[in-house]
């Protein structure tokens, strides 16, 4: 990005923003490359504020047609039936993100994210992925490790009142400024893999509980080859098993996990509109921290549950040092 400055169309239209974070973090964001996958409402809220931010490209990526679920949570669908007709997901919240910001290049990529391969994300310097399963976190974090060059990861999933955000940008440095004194930092972030295999025993006791359940439910899903959300109340006692014996498999007490949370993740497989507002609202401003390297970036679990409507950052990583 050296010695590529803003346009005065860029200068003019994102003042406010310069005013706030400078110039420069404007200038970074204005030429950022964005992959975006799985278009549902914490992913369209999200969009949608980086879009409003000026990013350089915004490339989406979600082959599904358009259902009922996707009418009630995501506001980018138009609402005429007869203009959905025939178009995918990524293919309407293109064309109604094109009208939020010009100035920014809104494209769709048609395919299973999971068989692009390595040199695909190399385009990109943030990928976004929503509501994917276990195995599909762990494939494109990987692809994104590969690359040469270092690519900001994220997954986001939101079900019923609660939300979930992780964050993986590998070796990160970045300037946090206080007062008059500015202090260079550097964070090692551990992948997906890496902080979902810590031991349970070795967290801290009061970390969130929406961690431990969420783990279940992909666990779940995954030993019973489901979709992201292709679960309801009936399996409730088969995810209670499971949670019984993973909570023995990790020597961890199962009043950490408690059953109620997970009866509410279980049949509430559906967004809340207002949640998928705050979530995708936290995930836009990480993002922006990421690209720009200004502020302090979230490491590398965030927790939302509206029931106590509490924000809670979990740094989910090996307490063992490395070599």
């Amino acid at each position: 990005m050296v010695g590529e400055e803003l346009t005065e169309q860029e200068t003019a239209l994102y003042d406010r923003q310069i005013r706030v974070w400078g110039a420069d973090a404007q200038r970074r964001l204005s030429k950022s490359h964005i992959l975006v996958y799985g278009m549902k409402g914490t992913i369209t809220e999200f969009c949608k504020n980086i879009v409003l931010a000026g990013v350089g490209s915004l490339t989406l990526v979600d082959d599904r047609a358009v259902t009922e679920e996707a009418l009630s949570a995501n506001f980018l669908m138009p609402p005429d039936e007869n203009v959905c007709s025939g178009k995918t997901l990524a293919e309407l919240c293109r064309d109604s993100l094109n009208e939020f910001n010009p100035m920014v290049r809104v494209s769709v990529e048609k395919g299973d994210l999971t068989s692009f391969g390595v040199e695909f994300f190399d385009k990109f310097d943030v990928v976004v992925i929503s509501f994917c399963s276990l195995a599909t976190k762990k494939l494109i974090n990987e692809r994104c490790r590969k690359l040469s060059k270092r690519v900001s990861f994220y997954t986001v999933d939101c079900r019923d009142c609660c939300g979930e955000i992780f964050v993986d940008l590998q070796k990160y440095n970045y300037a946090m400024k206080r007062l008059d004194e500015t202090t260079e930092c550097e964070l090692q972030y551990p992948s997906f893999q890496e902080a979902i295999s810590v031991p349970w025993r070795s967290l801290p006791r009061k970390v969130s509980k929406l961690y431990f359940a969420m783990r279940v439910i992909e666990r779940f899903e995954e030993a019973e080859g489901r979709k992201p959300g292709e679960i309801c109340i009936e399996d409730l006692p088969a995810v209670l098993k499971l949670k019984k014996e993973i909570c023995e498999a990790q020597s961890l007490n199962e009043s950490h996990i408690p059953n109620a949370l997970l009866e509410r993740l279980v049949t509430g497989t559906r967004e809340f509109p207002p949640v998928c507002a705050i979530i995708g609202g936290i995930l836009g401003q990480e993002v922006i921290k990421a690209i720009s390297g200004k502020g302090d970036p979230l490491k590398n679990f965030f927790f939302f549950d509206s029931v106590d409507g509490k924000g809670i950052i979990e740094d989910i990583s090996d307490p063992t040092p490395k070599g």
